[in-house]
């Protein structure tokens, strides 16, 4: 096993920033959103130091997990960056670009950002994977694992000496408290073929995006319970579905039940609305509903 450092340098609780370090190698597991991705370069240097940052691996291309990069870049210039072909592909494209540099300054208007290097078109990936690839940092070996459900593009790191997994929402999002959302925003089925493919990789601990790492048998449990809140969601909006609920009633019974105190103070309400809206319209259409 390797001695391994894991180290939260998000700068906001809504950003995804994990650093790795052996000591001699160090990984940035995804870089937050484009206007704290300075401040995360600030934080890898309070524990990295005049050492350099030597990697950055990205979990898939949402804004707030793959904005922060060309901002950490300007201060680690020769960090390689890891990612899906997928998502490479995506960051080739000027539509894709434009809503994440659209929604990345929205949320920072919120958090009273107004003025930031514009930084999106700097986005690119060094060293694209396939699943199944591994790709070698330092003494770290990780094995790339699609995981598509939250996105096409959403990709898991293994690293199989620890028995380490870096995740992807497509297994769900743990805001602590017991609190946990599904993110199937492309595929309820997908996203439980994903669940089973992590099954089959020997898990001792997970790092989440958003939230951190859990252990040993927390991780196991989390799964289970992720996946059971995936399926119990989806059978309940199929419910109300065929009962005539309409999206928005659909939308107005799940804030109830999940924008909750413990979710709140980091998932922002455009957001939830958003992604559950998108979330409903997948289960609707994948099980043919009208």
């Amino acid at each position: 096993m390797i001695s391994l450092t894991v180290t939260d340098v998000r700068a906001l609780p809504g950003d995804s920033a994990f650093l790795l370090d052996d000591g001699k190698t160090s990984v940035l597991y995804d870089t937050g959103f484009g206007f704290t991705g300075y401040r995360i370069a600030d934080k890898i240097k309070d524990v990295l130091g005049d050492r350099p940052l030597d990697y950055i691996l990205l979990s898939h291309s949402h804004y707030d997990h793959v904005l922060g990069a060309p901002y950490v870049l300007r201060r680690y210039p020769n960090a390689k960056v890891i990612a899906g072909a997928y998502a490479e592909k995506i960051f080739q494209k000027p539509t894709a670009r434009a809503v994440m540099r659209d929604l990345d300054r929205k949320y920072a208007a919120t958090c009273g950002v107004k003025e930031y290097d514009d930084l999106v078109d700097e986005l690119k990936v060094d060293i694209i994977v396939e699943d199944g690839d591994t790709v070698t940092c330092g003494d770290m070996t990780f094995k790339a694992v699609n995981l598509p459900g939250h996105t096409k593009c959403s990709v898991g790191f293994y690293l199989a000496e620890n028995k380490l997994l870096l995740g992807s929402e497509t297994l769900g999002v743990y805001f602590g408290n017991h609190t946990y959302l599904p993110f199937y925003l492309v595929g309820f089925q997908m996203t439980l073929d994903s669940f089973k493919k992590a099954r089959t990789l020997d898990i001792e601990s997970i790092l989440l995006p958003h939230y951190g790492v859990v252990n040993h048998d927390e991780a196991a449990v989390y799964l289970d319970n992720s996946e059971r809140v995936t399926r119990e969601t989806a059978a309940i909006i199929q419910r109300m579905m065929r009962d005539g609920a309409t999206d928005e009633e659909v939308l107005a019974h799940f804030t109830n039940l999940f924008y909750t105190d413990t979710v709140r103070p980091t998932y922002p309400r455009d957001a939830f609305n958003l992604n559950t809206g998108i979330l409903i319209k997948q289960i609707r259409k994948e099980f043919c509903i009208d």
